[in-house]
């Protein structure tokens, strides 16, 4: 059992207030139950593949993200666990269909890519050329080539010059082959930059709105990270039109076809619709406390995904941990002194928001915690832990972590005593209440480039071993 589970664990029975000193002890036998159940009897496979493969990706406030709400409740239910969703808020419901982009002229490719969150669908599959931002000097440049884009679907993303990552550059071109390919990717991009600011929009928003108005049929976006394979997939901002996120690959085919006047023709069939405003959720898990009900250790993790893969890494691992420490606690220590609360979060991707609006909703909660801890890195092992700036918090994580064996414990930094987090992940809305919350960082895994946000945060990327 690695060291994300087990420190969650760990903390959960120590219940040690970072605000008031405690005296912790954890008794052999329970770290020993503990141990055991959750390397023998460990849940976190059949939960982790459940909630990505069969929920699959929860966009704040979908029909997939109550789904997996209920998903939660049922869970914990089994387990002997009350849970409920608490409403904080109100968000526009939207429902993803299926999606196909094909390339027709002047060749027939299916292509990959895939509609962004939010982005009005086709209604029925629409065929027509594509035009490409052009390189433009003025506004008034802007204004005249403006009428070229009705009827058409316009590229308005930098076209790579290359999709090989940089560290595969590195490791194999020629002497002084990356180091051009690097200068003429970076003039190239400056170019298409100051030229986006010389058509007088400042903002992809106000970008794609003026040539909606214009009369466009759709716009095209790429949004590569630097790695194998992989793209990110956010939201679109047209209001009537879809906006389609292609490839590094194909949105590079389709761009070059454009640029060198060969014509391409795409038919984008894309399916979506509006649900209307809809009560938008936390899931909440108690165990309520024998001795001292009034305060709590929280575990949190946030629930909602960008919805362009699975959500695996961001953040059903989170999810699952805490999950799991909840279900190996109640068969090993299933009367806490303290009341135990487990967050799951809905719209943080927007801006922490279910988390912001559970402290603002919940002061005695908050009054009374002694302790949070968050997960939302990854599927690494925990290698960081910050004490926000809670000067006290080092003793006490000090004191759980002696009693973890020092191979789990030994990669493990204490940032003493940390700044205090500012936004990000969860943890930060109970810090800026004044309440102990930390983040329990993970090793990358590649984290950035591969997983976060992409089409490929998938099940098969969660390392167990890690998670564990």
């Amino acid at each position: 059992m690695k060291a994300g589970l087990y420190v969650v664990a760990m903390a959960l029975l120590g219940g040690a207030s970072v605000a008031q000193a405690q005296t912790f002890a954890a008794p052999q036998p329970v770290l020993d139950a503990i141990w055991r159940e959750g390397t023998e009897r460990s849940d976190l496979y059949r939960l982790a593949q459940a909630l990505t493969d069969s929920v699959g990706p929860r966009l704040n406030s979908s029909p997939e993200h109550l789904a997996g709400n209920n998903w939660l409740i049922a869970q914990y239910r089994s387990w002997g666990v009350e849970a409920r969703n608490e409403q904080y808020g109100t968000w526009r419901r939207w429902r993803r269909g299926v999606s196909h982009i094909d390339l027709l002229e002047p060749r027939v490719r299916s292509l990959e890519g895939m509609l962004l969150a939010w982005s009005p669908g086709t209604r029925r599959p629409v065929t027509a050329g594509v035009v490409a931002v052009p390189r433009l000097r003025s506004q008034a440049e802007f204004d005249a080539w403006l009428p070229s884009v009705r009827g058409q679907f316009v590229a308005v993303s930098f076209p790579q010059p290359t999709c090989r990552p940089d560290n595969n550059w590195q490791q194999y071109a020629a002497p002084g082959s990356f180091e051009r390919m690097r200068a003429e990717r970076t003039r190239d991009l400056a170019a298409w930059d100051s030229s986006l600011a010389a058509s007088g929009h400042t903002s992809p928003a106000d970008l794609h709105r003026r040539l909606e108005q214009a009369g466009a049929v759709g716009i095209l976006t790429s949004n590569w990270p630097n790695a194998w394979g992989t793209t990110r997939v956010f939201n679109g901002r047209t209001e009537r039109i879809p906006t389609v996120d292609l490839s590094c690959e194909d949105y590079g085919l389709v761009a070059r076809l454009a640029q060198n006047g060969q014509r391409p023709r795409l038919r984008i069939n894309a399916d979506a619709e509006w649900l209307g405003e809809v009560p938008a959720f936390n899931t909440i898990a108690e165990v309520r406390g024998t001795e001292l009900p009034d305060e709590y250790v929280m575990l949190s993790a946030h629930f909602d995904t960008w919805d362009g893969s699975s959500g695996a890494t961001d953040n059903a691992t989170g999810t699952v941990i805490m999950m799991e420490a909840i279900r190996i606690l109640r068969q090993v220590y299933p009367n806490p002194r303290r009341t135990i609360l487990v967050g799951h979060w809905g719209g943080e991707e927007q801006g922490l928001n279910g988390s912001r609006a559970f402290v603002a909703d919940n002061p005695r909660v908050v009054a009374g915690l002694q302790s949070l801890f968050n997960q939302d890195n990854g599927t690494g092992r925990v290698v960081n832990i910050s004490m926000q700036g809670f000067t006290n918090a080092g003793g006490h994580f000090g004191r759980w972590l002696s009693v973890i064996p020092r191979e789990i414990t030994q990669g493990i930094d204490l940032d003493l005593p940390g700044n205090p987090g500012a936004g990000g992940t969860d943890h930060a809305s109970f810090v800026c209440a004044g309440a102990p919350a930390f983040n329990l960082s993970g090793l990358s895994w590649d984290y950035s480039p591969y997983t976060w946000h992409t089409t490929r945060d998938t099940f098969d990327k969660i390392v167990f071993d890690d998670v564990r």
